[in-house]
């Protein structure tokens, strides 16, 4: 998600915990919060001073908007052409709001080669409007196609390619430019071939899967959340959090987990919610005792983590019922307990770190009433209203239809939300500036996917991968690993998925019959680790910047938090019952391991259980973590006996200490709390 409506922090009016601010103070956060934006988001680099121009792309946004609900409620057009009056609309906005490159001033206008540009990117979606018939007859298939129509295509897909560029960033240009020349240049196709069947196709290219996903149902749910947003949800998750975990050991960072996962669920770019989140959450962490770098790389796992989060996933879950063939409704339901796992693990990494840091919890006069809460709990009724439908068989069109309802009705219930003809024109706008960055980033997608699929590059790749590991399973799957989060990094969740899907997740599938749906949320999981692994991890990057903390020194820490992250598509690989993929029998074994190795991990990374750890304790429990979380009996029980031993030796040392002297532990304990927290 980004641009016009990115998730804005709580105002002073919404949240409990915020103490009143002036309207300079409110303007000041607020600048930097899209200061940050533009430095690590580029679907944020958008130009703010439009002039005369502003008429026209909020002409074409509204009207992009508004066929994008005529088509959820009557029905979309031939997936030709319901992609080029997607992808026309959006194209031909983004030449418009998004410079050429970051030197050029955001406030002069629309210089004249970009208008150009959009009329031309415009004009080369609508031909295939205009020309369809021609397009898809079988005459074609017989005379060929003529020269204009090469002409256009190759356009088209340049255009393509520079939108992109400019509201998603350049590694996914990158990747796309390499599949065309691997196309041209090595598998021999003639450029006039490739440029028609990449962009004249609705079954491939740049109106394959992705493209047509995005124009029936990403679209829609991107304006939902925006419509959700102006009814002050993100001020509800917060509260909510904090009311919940806020009074506990680490309760500031607990809270900052849950609300960021919360909203991330909604929002969809990590690095935009860490940066609308963040300015929240990062300084009541840093204020609580935290320290800076952990305070940003908390609130940047968390926010990664929102992407894996039913019901929306970041928008891929569309895209993934799709590729795999399993129902929408089933893969909400498969992600549940993934999700759930992930934030499980940041919040033990979270605990235990707080403890042997010796960071309580906020007092209870600065935590939200349940009353309060209580008041507002009408904003989730929507988020409920598209989960039921949709388990109840409704198509996500038509549940997100319904969603947008209910949050706009919603919004009329408080004055602060209430939304007059400029509010509801505004909105529809923002709807269409939302999407542009995922419209252009699925449409570059689908030329990735297409030339890999076309050429039979994917399985070229897998069989490399497989002949350097030797055959051996696990040495693939942590390749595989490596692959997903290189191609993951500087992706949006959408694009990054497709990429990732296309590239990776046949390797798997096709050499080693793993689950489809168990490969899919595997090659999912590590691209989307990439806003967080370093060297680019973007939205370590601006939870760094909130924080005043090293960038580097922030994206190693979120890595440690995120540990079980790491593990977690493992074992969901080698035992696919946590995917519901099995019995009962087998998932709950599975779980419990699980759940007792990232526990034990995250104590042995903090150097923190009953007191701090020894050397060897801590060695004791990494290895024994990293043991019981393998789905193996003899494995996990051999894991389970390490940790054992390496508690008694704590105890026993503790023991000790408090025989020579009462409280040497515990004064050593509060004196590496106290440094820690200066």
């Amino acid at each position: 998600m980004s641009t016009a409506d990115t998730p804005s922090a709580p105002r002073p009016e919404d949240s409990a915990l915020d103490a009143p601010l002036d309207a300079e103070s409110v303007k000041e956060a607020e600048e930097q919060t899209e200061a940050l934006l533009r430095e690590h988001d580029s679907a944020s680099r958008f130009r703010t001073g439009l002039g005369a121009w502003v008429w026209i792309v909020g002409g074409l946004s509204i009207a992009l908007t508004l066929f994008h609900l005529y088509t959820g409620v009557f029905g979309s057009r031939p997936s030709l052409i319901q992609g080029a009056i997607h992808l026309g609309g959006a194209t031909s906005i983004i030449f418009l709001l998004y410079p050429i490159n970051r030197r050029v001033s955001l406030t002069d206008g629309v210089p004249w080669y970009d208008a150009v540009l959009a009329i031309l990117s415009l004009g080369a979606n609508l031909y295939i409007v205009i020309e369809y018939r021609h397009l898809t007859s079988n005459l074609v298939q017989i005379m060929g196609f003529r020269e204009v129509d090469y002409i256009v295509a190759a356009l088209g897909i340049l255009l393509v390619l520079e939108a992109t560029r400019r509201c998603v960033g350049l590694p996914i240009v990158i990747i796309a430019s390499l599949a065309i020349a691997y196309s041209i240049f090595v598998y021999g196709m003639s450029w006039q071939n490739y440029a028609v069947g990449t962009f004249f196709t609705a079954r491939s290219g740049v109106f394959g899967t992705p493209i047509q996903v995005s124009s029936t149902f990403i679209f829609l749910f991107l304006l939902f959340a925006v419509v959700l947003i102006r009814t002050n949800i993100g001020a509800f998750f917060n509260d909510l959090a904090f009311r919940v975990a806020g009074r506990f050991t680490g309760g500031p960072a607990k809270a900052a987990v849950a609300a960021s996962g919360l909203q991330g669920m909604i929002s969809g770019s990590s690095v935009a919610n860490t940066v609308a989140s963040g300015s929240f959450t990062i300084p009541i962490m840093k204020k609580a005792g935290f320290k800076p770098h952990v305070a940003g790389a908390t609130e940047a796992t968390a926010s990664t983590g929102g992407q894996f989060m039913p019901p929306i996933m970041g928008a891929a879950a569309f895209i993934m019922a799709e590729y795999t063939g399993v129902p929408y409704a089933e893969i909400i339901v498969i992600a549940i307990i993934p999700a759930l796992l992930y934030f499980l693990g940041v919040m033990l990494s979270v605990h235990f770190d707080a403890k042997r840091n010796g960071l309580g919890g906020l007092p209870a006069s600065m935590l939200p009433s349940w009353k309060s809460l209580a008041k507002r709990a009408d904003l989730i009724i929507p988020l409920v209203i598209i989960v039921w439908m949709m388990l109840d068989g409704f198509s996500p069109a038509r549940a997100a239809l319904w969603g947008i309802g209910a949050a706009f009705v919603l919004s009329f219930l408080r004055k602060s939300t209430r939304l007059g003809f400029v509010g509801i024109v505004k909105m529809l706008e923002a709807g269409a500036r939302t999407a542009l960055p995922v419209i252009a980033a699925c449409a570059t997608a689908g030329i990735i996917a297409g030339t890999v699929t076309s050429t039979g590059l994917g399985s070229r790749l897998g069989g490399s991968i497989i002949d350097i590991a030797q055959g051996s399973f696990l040495l693939v799957l942590l390749m595989t690993m490596i692959v997903c989060v290189i191609l993951g990094m500087g992706l949006p969740t959408t694009a990054n998925y497709v990429v990732t899907a296309t590239i990776a997740a046949p390797i798997l599938i096709n050499n080693f019959e793993v689950p489809v749906i168990a490969a899919h949320m595997f090659v999912f999981f590590f691209g989307i680790l990439a806003d967080i692994t370093p060297p680019v991890c973007l939205a370590a990057y601006a939870g760094a910047g909130i924080a005043g903390a090293n960038p580097m020194k922030t994206g190693v820490t979120a890595v440690k938090l995120a540990i079980a992250a790491f593990l977690i598509p493992f074992v969901f690989v080698l035992e696919p019952s946590l995917l519901l993929q099995g019995t009962i029998a087998e998932l709950i074994p599975a779980l419990a391991t699980l759940v007792l190795g990232m526990m034990v991990i995250a104590a042995g990374l903090a150097g923190y259980f009953f007191g701090r750890t020894s050397a060897l304790e801590r060695a004791l429990l990494l290895i024994g973590g990293v043991l019981m979380v393998y789905p193996h009996v003899v494995v996990s029980v051999a894991g389970l006996v390490l940790a054992v031993i390496a508690v008694v030796l704590q105890l026993i040392r503790r023991r000790g200490s408090r025989g020579d002297s009462p409280s040497v532990a515990d004064r050593e304990d509060a004196s590496d709390g106290a440094a820690s927290t200066g």
